[in-house]
């Protein structure tokens, strides 16, 4: 006589869980003999890290893709990267990441950066682009050496508006701290909940735009200050800029990706050392 053994069928949440996107990327550069080089590439899950100038010159070039092809509620990922003393480099995206809708869980993102003596690290994603019920959770943990140099960019559109799309309610939590040879110098926190499209059209908040973002460089004062201002005849959006304890912060506010996009690229071509990455001018 035959006996089968009774296995219970997996639940719903269980079987929500194992098709969620998990990634994770650690990378550690290091320099030497006036170049900077990878000393470490670790991928798993759906991201990815291409470098489009090999080794050559003194800075090294990143491109991050996410296979997944997106991001999904209950999708997690990591990113870790080291710089060593004196090490260059460039981060980039191959495209604007897409958050999409949600049935419940978070997407959840979060990003660790530290630079060594003597580095520069340019952090330049593009354009982070929610849906409608999109519910994103991420943070930011910058670490610098005192005398290390740090370009860092985030732009979060809030639906397609070329596409006819708007985001009319969902979650978006962005927590970033940044330390200066152990000192905590820069740490916000924003969070747009429920009626979002709602919140963005009052004033104090972005007065019905829908593309935000935010520019840090270390180390940054007046002098970079000035030289935004003096663009404020050619913005198509709102633009902000400040300088406290060396460091230097731009603030955009545009009525669309596409304006915000025009923007952000005068505003980092402005601060940054060296050419954009080309991603970004395709």
């Amino acid at each position: 006589m035959s006996h089968l053994l009774a296995v219970d069928a997996p639940s719903r949440k269980e079987v929500f869980a194992a098709n969620r996107a998990v990634g994770r990327l650690a990378l550690a550069v290091t320099a030497a003999s006036g170049a900077s080089r990878r000393a470490r590439v670790h991928e798993a899950g759906a991201l990815r890290a291409r470098f489009p100038n090999g080794n050559g010159g003194g800075s090294l070039d990143a491109v991050l893709v996410n296979t997944a092809g997106g991001m999904a509620g209950g999708d997690r990922f990591s990113i870790d990267i080291k710089l060593g003393a004196s090490a260059r480099l460039t981060v980039t995206t191959a495209a604007a990441e897409k958050v999409y809708r949600s049935l419940g869980p978070e997407t959840t993102m979060g990003v660790k950066l530290e630079v060594g003596t003597g580095g520069a690290l340019a952090w330049l994603p593009q354009e982070t682009i929610l849906f409608d019920q999109a519910r994103l959770r991420r943070t930011i943990d910058m670490k610098l050496a005192r005398d290390a140099g740090l370009l860092l960019s985030e732009a979060v559109v809030f639906g397609r508006s070329a596409m006819g799309e708007a985001v009319l309610s969902g979650h978006c939590f962005d927590r970033w701290r940044l330390r200066v040879d152990g000192t905590l110098i820069f740490a916000e926190a924003m969070r747009l909940d429920g009626a979002i499209a709602q919140r963005l059209a009052e004033s104090a908040v972005a007065g019905k735009s829908v593309a935000v973002a935010s520019v840090i460089k270390v180390p940054g004062d007046g002098a970079d200050i000035a030289a935004v201002r003096a663009l404020k005849e050619t913005f198509a959006g709102e633009v902000g800029a400040s300088a406290w304890n060396g460091l230097a912060a731009v603030r955009l506010v545009a009525a669309d990706g596409a304006a915000l996009r025009h923007d952000l690229v005068s505003v980092l071509t402005t601060l940054n050392a060296g050419p954009l990455p080309r991603l970004w001018l395709n």
